[in-house]
């Protein structure tokens, strides 16, 4: 789901990990994949938040930067992203997500900021910031933040609900500046067991729902008179919590970022299939490939108590197949790797109570607001496929949603090279993209041809 990005589909669902008494000499066991926004580290961010901001362009443009990574990232308006990164007490500019030195003209410090982008003066976007402690559900103290463009006019507010990963929200999510740049107010928060939240981390939408509920009460109650409208926008794994959250709050509007319909399990099993198909194998090894993530979805499901007999026996098929290693999904990979003794012990014990089977469409049914989803077209962790089939039906059926849809990019947005390997060399974010967040949550007609590649089918 997410920071491989993910999203968030976030499915870490757990971290396997050996038990070094009980079972001498077990393999170490890996990290599963946390879905949520790339470029965003799981890792503390060195980067000082005091170095973060929103900057206007002469041009009309926009640079927002936030801490990532070793130093801090910034991301333009039109989609271009880089790195600074400070050396020898000079902040280097770096081009995308590589270590290639940025050649355009870029300046700035921590202490005066951006002052220069491709030859445009920059000025720093005065915004009002309230930061708060609020109670979140099971009485879970969460932090949170305010933030609004300066001034006294009544602007949109969007309550941030941020994927899977493990950041902190607060110091990592770009869009407390890439919205204010626009002109739109913005409440984020750490997810309970992030950053200077309490409580456990956890992927129990549910509970992350109701987090969001309170948030939501906070973000109304501070911006009073200042708020025009309010809504939520989920990114990643918060594509399936910020539609249960607007259950009950009845928002003006919801925005969906590379989220799914389909539930997580679905999810996982797509991936792996998508995995060997991308691969050029065909119907055969594609089917195989989805028995294979049954099977240890079905492991997964009982907590890492049943279901290796038939897992055994699939592997002991398919294991020397040349597509075998490329099954990998959410968790699929991981749990066929290694034997039940180590699965059955390593397993439960980093559980993060993930909603496994949570379906997003019946949720997304009971919504009277209008709804915008976006989509990214070669999505390798959350694959479309079956969420454009079913966003259209809903259309059909006069359900208020519009659909966006950018060919050609992966979670989180980002357009990519495709290397000789499979890989993925990653540039930047689609053109259009933050532009048609922001027009929506303002209430501004979204026309198709105006954001880029984006392909928007209106509402009916």
């Amino acid at each position: 789901m997410g920071n491989r990005a993910k999203f968030a589909l976030g499915l870490s669902a757990f971290l396997l990990v050996a038990c070094s008494t009980a079972l001498p000499s077990l393999p170490e066991m890996p990290t599963l994949p946390s879905l949520s926004v790339p470029g965003l580290s799981n890792s503390p961010v060195p980067g000082d938040p005091a170095c973060g901001g929103a900057w206007a362009l002469d041009d009309g443009g926009g640079v927002a930067v936030t801490p990532a990574e070793e130093g801090l990232r910034w991301r333009s308006l039109d989609g271009q992203t880089g790195r600074f990164v400070l050396e020898k007490d000079i902040w280097s500019a770096y081009q995308g997500w590589t270590d290639t030195a940025e050649t355009r003209q870029i300046q700035f410090t921590c202490s005066e900021g951006l002052t220069l982008f491709e030859g445009e003066a920059a000025t720093k976007v005065p915004v009002t910031t309230q930061d708060i402690i609020f109670t979140g559900s099971k009485g879970t103290k969460l932090a949170g933040r305010l933030i609004l463009p300066e001034g006294n006019d009544p602007v949109p507010v969007v309550l941030q609900v941020h994927g899977s990963e493990r950041s902190s929200a607060l110091l990592t999510d770009p869009y407390q500046h890439l919205l204010p740049l626009q002109g739109i107010g913005v409440f984020i928060y750490d997810k309970r067991g992030t950053g200077s939240s309490k409580g456990d981390y956890t992927q129990d939408f549910t509970l992350l729902a109701m987090d969001a509920v309170a948030a939501a009460d906070e973000a109304r109650r501070m911006a009073g008179p200042r708020m025009s409208r309010f809504g939520l926008h989920g990114t990643s794994q918060g594509g399936w919590v910020a539609p249960l959250a607007a259950v009950s709050l009845k928002p003006d509007f919801v925005i969906v970022s590379y989220g799914m319909l389909e539930s997580p399990l679905a999810e996982n099993r797509a991936e792996s299939v998508l995995n060997v198909a991308e691969a050029g194998y065909g119907p055969s090894a594609q089917m195989a490939a989805g028995m294979l993530a049954d099977a240890a979805a079905t492991v997964m499901l009982s907590d890492f108590k049943r279901g290796y007999v038939e897992l055994e026996a699939l592997k002991k098929i398919y294991k020397d197949e040349p597509w075998y290693p490329l099954v990998q999904g959410e968790f699929t990979g991981d749990i066929l790797r290694y034997p039940d003794y180590v699965l059955r012990v390593g397993g439960p014990l980093r559980s993060s109570g993930t909603s496994w089977r949570h379906e997003g469409e019946p949720v997304l049914r009971q919504l009277g607001a209008p709804v915008l989803w976006i989509l990214a077209g070669a999505d390798r962790e959350a694959p479309p496929a079956y969420t454009r089939a079913r966003l259209k039906a809903l259309q059909y059926e006069g359900r208020p949603v519009t659909v966006a849809e950018f060919p050609g990019v992966d979670h989180g947005m980002r357009e990519f090279t495709a290397m000789p390997d499979r890989s993925r060399r990653y540039s930047g974010y689609a053109p259009g993209y933050f532009d048609l967040v922001a027009d929506f949550a303002a209430g501004r007609e979204i026309a198709p041809g105006e954001y880029g590649d984006a392909k928007i089918t209106p509402e009916r």
